[in-house]
Order: C-alpha cells, then sequence, then structure tokens
C-alpha cells in the first residue's frame, strides 16, 4: 500500500491518503508510526474498523461522517475539516480502535495500542483499565495483579563501578529511588572494602537513611561479621548470597557452596534473634563463566537449604545473562518442587537481550518479585563479560502495559535514572529510558 504523506502545520502533523481506504489520517510525527497503524489496524481490511482514534501530540479523533468519508472519493479533500477536529489529549477520549485481528466484538482505547502517551504528552506505559489486562491474560496466562520490584542499584549497580561514586551522591541516588515509589531498595553491602572498594561508605550511607520509613532498604552480608556491623549501623534488613556454582563460589567468595552455607547458617541464627528477615541469593541459576551451563538440581539444592535455614525471599540470579525462557523454565520449575513460588524472585542480568522475555515468562510460572537496576547499572566484578541488571525502567514500561501494578512512578524514575547517568558520564542502559528521552525532547521542540 502507497502512503503519500503531507505536510501540515510545523510538521507536527502528516496526513496520510490511504489509496484503498480515501481516509485522511493524521499521524504521528515519528517515522515507524504509520507502521505501527497498519499492524495493528489490519489496514488491509478497513471495512472491520468502525472508529479510527489516530495520535499526535495534541491529539485528533476521526468521528462523525467516518462511512460517508470510506466510501467517498480517493483523494485528500478533507485535510481543512481535519485541521478544524484537533484535540487536546487533556480532554477525555472514548474513541476505541477495532481491529479484524481482536475480532470483530473485541475493542481496546487508544491507550492500549499508544502506551507511551502520558497525560502530559509524553511518556507512559499503562493500558486503559482492565481491557487490555484482561485480553493479555488469555493469551499470557498467569499474569500477578501486582509485582514487588526490588531495586538493587546502590548495591548491585554501583559496585561494578570503576570509579568511587561519592557517598552523597549515593545517598541522593537512595532518596530519588524511594520517592518513586519503589518498595525495597538494596542500599549497600557490609564487605571488605578490599574486596569491593566501591561500597567501603557503607557505615556513612546508612547513618544517612537508616531512618527513612515506608520502605524497606536491606544491605548485603557475607559472613557473620559483616551482619554485625549492618545491625550496629541499623540495618533492619539483610541479604546473603550462594553461588549454584562450585566454581564461581569459590572465585566470588573464596569457599565453596556447602561452606557458604555453613556461614550463611550463623547468619541467619543471628538475624533470628534480632527479628531481622534474611533474603537469599542465588547466582549463576543458569550458567557459570567457569563451568558453562549449570543443571537444575543444583539451583534448586542451594535455594533450598537457604529457604529452610530461615530466608524468607529467594532471588534466583543469572549472573551472566545467558539465559532464555528455554532454559528460565526447567530452572524455576527445579526451584519451585523445593521452595514455594510466592518466596521467589528473579534477578536477570542483559547480557544477550533476553531479561524482559525471562521476566515475562517467569511471571506466567507464578513469580510475583522481580529484582532490577535502575539505568541498567551493574554487572559482577568476578563475572568477565556480564553486562548490567535488567533496567528497573524497562520493567516498569513492560509491567505498566499489561496492567499489573507495580506502584512505582515512572516519571520520578527516569528523574533518578537521569541523575546517577550524569554523575557518571554516560547514558542510560534502559532502553525505554532512551527512547522516552527522545519523545520528551521532541515534543519540547513542538
Amino acid at each position: 500500500m502507497m502512503l503519500n504523506p503531507k505536510v501540515l502545520s510545523k510538521g507536527v502533523l502528516s496526513t496520510a491518503c490511504l489509496a484503498r481506504s480515501s481516509i485522511s489520517m493524521p499521524l504521528f510525527a515519528l517515522n515507524s508510526m504509520m507502521c505501527i497503524i497498519e499492524e495493528h489496524m489490519c489496514i488491509e481490511n478497513l471495512q472491520s474498523i468502525d472508529r479510527i482514534q489516530s495520535f499526535t501530540s495534541t491529539g485528533y479523533s476521526l468521528r462523525e461522517g467516518m462511512s460517508s468519508m470510506a466510501s467517498g472519493s480517493t483523494s485528500c479533500k478533507d485535510e481543512d475539516g481535519a485541521r478544524r477536529k484537533l484535540q487536546d489529549f487533556s480532554q477525555p477520549q472514548h474513541s476505541f480502535l477495532r481491529s479484524s485481528f481482536l475480532g470483530r466484538s473485541q475493542t481496546l482505547s487508544h491507550s492500549a495500542f499508544y502506551p507511551w502517551l502520558l497525560h502530559s504528552h509524553l511518556y507512559s506505559s499503562y493500558n486503559n483499565g482492565k481491557e487490555l489486562s484482561d485480553l493479555a491474560n488469555k493469551v499470557l496466562n498467569g499474569l500477578p495483579k501486582f509485582v514487588k520490584i526490588v531495586e538493587v542499584g546502590p548495591r548491585d549497580g554501583l559496585q561494578n563501578e570503576k570509579d568511587i561514586v561519592p557517598t552523597n551522591v549515593k545517598i541522593e541516588l537512595i532518596r530519588r529511588l524511594i520517592a518513586s515509589g519503589l518498595p525495597v531498595i538494596e542500599a549497600t553491602s557490609f564487605v571488605s572494602p578490599k574486596w569491593v572498594p566501591q561500597l567501603a561508605d557503607a557505615k556513612d550511607v546508612m547513618e544517612a537513611i537508616r531512618e527513612i520509613k515506608g520502605v524497606s532498604l536491606p544491605v548485603l552480608t557475607p559472613n557473620l561479621k559483616g551482619f554485625e556491623a549492618a545491625v550496629a549501623n541499623g540495618a533492619k534488613e539483610i541479604s546473603v548470597f550462594a553461588s549454584s556454582s562450585e566454581s564461581f563460589s569459590k572465585s566470588n567468595i573464596n569457599c565453596s557452596i556447602n561452606d557458604s552455607l555453613a556461614r550463611y547458617r550463623e547468619v541467619t541464627l543471628a538475624a533470628e534473634k534480632y527479628s531481622i528477615p534474611v533474603r537469599g541469593y542465588v547466582s549463576c541459576v543458569v550458567g557459570c563463566p567457569v563451568e558453562g551451563a549449570v543443571p537444575p538440581s543444583k539451583v534448586s539444592y542451594v535455594a533450598k537449604e537457604l529457604y529452610e535455614m530461615g530466608c524468607s525471599e529467594i532471588s534466583l540470579g543469572d549472573t551472566i545473562g545467558v539465559g532464555t525462557p528455554g532454559t528460565v523454565v526447567p530452572m524455576l520449575q527445579a526451584v519451585a518442587s523445593v521452595v514455594p513460588v510466592e518466596k521467589l524472585a528473579v534477578h536477570f542480568h542483559d547480557t544477550y537481550g533476553q531479561s524482559l522475555s525471562n521476566i515475562l515468562v517467569s511471571l506466567q510460572m507464578g513469580i510475583s518479585i522481580v529484582d532490577s537496576s535502575v539505568a541498567g547499572l551493574g554487572g559482577c566484578p568476578y563475572a568477565k563479560g556480564a553486562s548490567g541488571n535488567v533496567a528497573t525502567e524497562d520493567v516498569v514500561y513492560m509491567l505498566n502495559g499489561l496492567g499489573i501494578e507495580t506502584n512505582v512512578d515512572l516519571t520520578k524514575l527516569l528523574a533518578a535514572g537521569d541523575f546517577i547517568c550524569n554523575h557518571l558520564g554516560r547514558k542510560s542502559g534502559s532502553k525505554a529510558a532512551i527512547a522516552l528521552g527522545k519523545l520528551t525532547a521532541n515534543a519540547s521542540k513542538l
């Protein structure tokens, strides 16, 4: 199908004459919009379309006279009429798009297909009410209504930086992440500065945030000594970490898997006395940089040990980001057979760009807790080639689009990502943040 765009006022809109339908339709200034419209509206079957809502930074709706326009002349004579029907998206919109690929009896509102439009005309991925989430659940069985996001950027993200991030920057990042509505933010780690010098200021960070209410701020502790230091500095929740790979355990924490589990039994017993919750991490749940593929049975063994010693939540980490849904599913099946699925979280690195697909399949299997890192910060000092964690912005954007609640304000989250990226002097590792930043910049020029 040939499209002949005509530029309207200041390049904000263009009018495309659809040769077969003769409908004069405005398009968003982005080049890809027409492809999206054609795909979702099944343009080859325009007879099934009752009403069409098209989008710009201001909005435009074709309502009255649609049928007569569709059956009339093949020219673009109604361009002036189109200009007269510009509307602001701040006003309620009730037009719906009916697409033959959904069936003639099903309709979706414009916000379902164009999730990146906010009321401020900038960005969001919220679908409109239950309509898309219900449809998604028909296609993607078993999606949760709410997902708890565990933000690991201040610890797991910044520990991998070559240059030491100033304490005041870390504290401000944590405060911004709290303001975005994230319920859990891993603040720092009480490990030896010799091994992780980037987090040598753990005491100072905790001093600044220890009295903040309404958010969980766990810290990582590798042993009983680290636990005691964490408690002395006001930690109310802690984490321990084990590996499902023997080789990685020795290179990461300098001991075998069973020796590490013995250490953590001491920590969990001490935590129980203080009524402090303990979260357990399992690394290399799909692959190891030394051993290669890791059998699910090894992962389930470590996860079960951590759970039985008292860990209230087990996070399963694809440390080097090699997992795909094909390898994640059997791993989750094995672990869920020994640990209740509601106690499990997933933690994916995005080395091969598989994180979001892995998260989605995890949600379908009953997982409702997801670890992520603002701006995709992170990696692993002891896993060569591992890229950053999946970006929190990308996770929230996807979940919003699926109608899954997170209670996270994406706008404030993006601002937190911008803050730390500006300090680090590099662009965000979040694809959503980069794309939405471009939309914001383009909108400001209109």
